[in-house]
């Protein structure tokens, strides 16, 4: 019976490490410790060879820091799971490779973790009640998607984006307003001040589950280059862009819900951590809906829901061998197909 899982997250620019401790509830966090890599700010994005080196530097610290929150040692370890795909090859190999020597050291059971099916875990961290069947948007940097999720371990993709996912749609937009690295957060900010008065396309918005979001960040572009005042627009046009995005992703939330007929929808990733996200979603859905998000600590890039993901894997008899391997394109364990929509 699993006790203890030491989670590790080096995906892309966040070191992560987290214990979760059996409890009465449920998977319980005893800590967790992020280490967010700056050193990205000036290039306006990721750097994987800056990002996998910086992983190198910090997580020995990082582990250490998880366990002493959790007032344990790695001796109280008694299963260790950790990102293996997708993500940033140098950064995924970093953890991968410190976990299997945690587990080898020790002969402690092992498994590899989907990234993204952390995500969807994520907010059963913060209410353990949650559990399918639910719908699950997941908005990030590199992703954005709608799952079908019967069951835990069962997942059936209803649409993903065609080009440009949400977040990082956010971050090239944030850098055609010169506001910095990421974008999310500081897009977030400003568009509380500004008004939603420019006519940004809404891609997709009516044809099925898939998103587009490469001709709205056109959009901005043109709009930006076609200001006399940048300045003074500066918050209209996040305000506008922002609630561009949102009415596509609030609609198709709303679409899936319908198609399968379930009660309760998870918003994960990196841009559910815009609170303005979460209030849309929940002031648009139907009574009796519910809308679970996790708290943005536990919704962006964290080990702590890997490392509950792994722990529903480890009960359900899942182990991988020393031979587990990272792999950028993992694909999603127990996919399934989904049904045709018109």
């Amino acid at each position: 019976m699993v006790e203890v899982v030491l989670g590790i997250e080096t995906s892309c620019d966040e070191t992560s490490a987290a214990v979760l401790v059996r409890s009465d509830e449920g998977p319980r966090l005893a800590g967790l410790t992020i280490l967010s890599q700056d050193v990205h700010a000036i290039f306006r994005g990721v750097v994987p060879e800056l990002a996998s080196r910086a992983h190198l530097t910090a997580i020995t610290p990082v582990v250490r820091q998880a366990l002493d929150e959790a007032d344990l040692v790695l001796d109280d370890v008694d299963a260790v799971a950790v990102t293996a795909g997708p993500g940033l090859i140098g950064s995924l190999l970093v953890g991968l490779c410190y976990a299997k020597g945690v587990a080898a050291a020790r002969d402690l059971p092992l498994v590899g973790v989907h990234h993204l099916e952390g995500h969807v875990f994520a907010a059963t961290l913060s209410d353990t009640r949650l559990a399918p069947p639910l719908v699950a948007l997941i908005v990030s940097g590199g992703h954005t998607l709608l799952l079908d999720v019967p069951a835990w371990g069962r997942y059936r993709l209803l649409g993903g984006t065609r080009d440009d996912a949400a977040g990082e749609a956010f971050d090239k937009v944030a850098a055609m307003l010169d506001l910095g690295y990421p974008g999310g957060p500081v897009i977030e900010r400003l568009a509380t001040t500004g008004v939603d008065r420019f006519a940004f396309p809404r891609p997709m918005r009516s044809d099925g589950f898939d998103f587009s979001f490469s001709g709205l960040k056109t959009a901005v572009l043109y709009a930006a280059r076609a200001s006399t005042d940048l300045e003074a627009d500066r918050a209209d046009l996040a305000r506008s862009f922002q609630e561009a995005v949102f009415d596509v992703l609030v609609d198709k939330v709303d679409r899936a819900l319908q198609h399968t007929g379930y009660p309760r929808v998870v918003l994960g990733g990196g841009v559910a951590c815009n609170q303005a996200l979460a209030h849309r979603v929940r002031d648009a859905m139907h009574a009796g809906i519910e809308v679970h998000v996790a708290p943005p600590r536990l919704n962006a890039d964290n080990a702590a829901m890997i490392a509950r993901a792994g722990w529903f894997h480890l009960e359900a008899g899942t182990r991988h061998g020393l031979d587990l391997d990272a792999d950028p394109r993992l694909a999603w364990p127990g996919l399934e197909p989904a049904p045709l929509v018109a």
